[in-house]
Order: structure tokens, then sequence, then C-alpha cells
């Protein structure tokens, strides 16, 4: 029988777009070794420009919602990820979580202009993400004794 997942809480302040991006990645390029949930310190909606860019590697992100954090505060995290400066600094302790990291992720929705650069930079953000999920999920096995594996390619243009 193979061991627990490595459980996963990405937190923001709406649980709109950049913990969304990164629970969808996550998920994705961890597979069976994570168990990822996102949460708002406020709930909204998904942005349909994060669900787009999300769905633009591959993702089906349809029946996503946002969600507040009060949803998990009774469970146990092996790490919690705030990725706004906000939600660090508004988010509860998780009493029992492992360990707590922050990343300083710029937000895509507060970009103003053409729809093509309001996209751009949900686009900037997944690529963000991406490059901060690699050593993460290698850092996350090796706490854990797990085998460090292989990560394929990830997102547009990954299979080229």
């Amino acid at each position: 029988m193979s061991a627990d997942p490595i459980r996963v809480l990405f937190v923001c302040t709406h649980n709109s777009a950049r913990s969304q991006i990164a629970e969808a990645l996550l998920r994705r390029d961890g597979g069976a070794d994570f168990e990822v949930s996102s949460a708002g310190t406020e709930v909204t909606r998904v942005n349909p420009l994060a669900r787009q860019v999300i769905e633009e590697t591959g993702i089906d992100w349809s029946g996503a919602r946002s969600k507040s954090i009060t949803e998990f505060l009774d469970q146990h995290f092996d790490h919690v990820i705030t990725v706004c400066d906000r939600a660090q600094a508004t988010c509860p302790v998780f009493p029992g979580s492992g360990n707590r990291l922050h990343w300083s992720l710029d937000d895509p929705s507060e970009v103003e202009g053409t729809d093509a650069e309001m996209l751009a930079a949900f686009r900037r953000t997944e690529e963000d993400i991406s490059a901060r999920l690699r050593p993460f999920i290698e850092d996350a096995l090796r706490a854990a004794g797990r085998p460090r594996r292989a990560l394929a390619p990830s997102g547009p243009g990954a299979d080229a």
C-alpha cells in the first residue's frame, strides 16, 4: 500500500486566480503523491481568465469553485503556501500543519489593459507558479522520504 499523500493548501485572498492556478498545476504535476486544495480569506468566484489559463494547460477546471479557509481550519496539511502578501498577513495558523511557505506572486487580476494584456498577465502567473512548483515537488517528496521522479514538461507547447 502506498503512503498517504502529501497534503498541500494554497491560500490567497479571494481564491480566484493564483491559488486556483497553483492547485490545478500541483494536482496535475504532483499526481497521486499529493492531495491539493486551495482557499481564500474571502470567497468570490474563480476568475474566468484563471480558468482559461488553467484549461490551456490541458486541465479541466470547469467544476472549480472559490473556497473559504474556514472549510479547512480543522484539517492537517503538510504544507500551507500563501501566494499573496495579504493572505500571508491574514492567514490563520493551521494547528498541526508542517511547513508554511510564502510565494509573493503578483495579482494578475489587478492588471488593466486590453483583453490580450490581461490574459498575458494570467499566463505569466501560470509560468511563475509552474517554475516554483518543480523544486517544491522535489523538496516535498524528499522530505516525505519518497523517491524523486522526473517531471514532464508542462504548459502550452510542452509536447513540442
